[in-house]
């Protein structure tokens, strides 16, 4: 499966490309794993060139398996398109009801509602493209540590739900938001914790 989504523009930013990744990202993802903020909220940073293909890699073998999905956000500019964000779909199983949503943004589009309006187009795909499979719920986690997730979650249609306690290699405790495919679904299959809060 590869698919493009699209994401509204607004009256201050254009609208996004969200498409899979593909071997000539490489200078861009080395570009966004730059900055330090982004690394310090990445469980696995992309340092060098054999980092970064090894982040492609997964990707398409995730597209391969059916199970994880992750999107590059792209923007267009005056030279062309620029990678602002990451949103990847992980941990998709047939029969279960829930998956984990996470991403990141590059340090030159934050503050421009760039991880709402990505993170939505991406939910609302996988809330229907995967609703005969069983999947009712999208989870989106993240260190207490970590506002700007709070406010994207919310923006996004993410409830929060709990604080989960901390699990190596994370240092500190996490919140768990949700956003259920409709209500009847959440009152059908209560909330399960996940085990992992990176960004990846």
């Amino acid at each position: 499966m590869s698919i493009e989504l699209r994401a509204a523009s607004t009256p201050t930013a254009p609208g996004l490309l969200l498409r899979p990744w593909r071997d000539d990202d490489v200078a861009a993802l080395l570009a966004a794993y730059r900055d330090p903020v982004l690394r310090s909220w990445t469980r696995y940073p992309v340092s060098t060139t054999a980092d970064a293909r090894a982040f492609l890699r997964r990707s398409r073998q995730g597209w391969a398996a059916g199970r994880r999905f992750s999107f590059a956000v792209l923007e267009p500019g005056p030279d062309g398109e620029r990678l602002v964000a990451n949103v990847v779909l992980k941990d998709v199983t047939p029969g279960r009801p829930y998956a984990e949503v996470g991403y990141w943004t590059a340090a030159p589009a934050r503050g421009r509602a760039v991880a709402p309006r990505a993170v939505t187009a991406v939910s609302d795909w996988a809330l229907g493209r995967f609703a005969a499979g069983g999947l009712t719920r999208l989870e989106l986690l993240h260190q207490v540590d970590n506002p700007a997730s709070c406010r994207v979650a919310e923006k996004s249609g993410y409830v929060f739900q709990e604080v989960l306690p901390a699990r190596p290699p994370f240092p500190r405790d996490g919140h768990r938001h949700v956003r259920w495919r409709s209500s009847r679904a959440r009152l059908a299959h209560p909330p399960v914790v996940s085990s992992t809060f990176d960004q990846d």
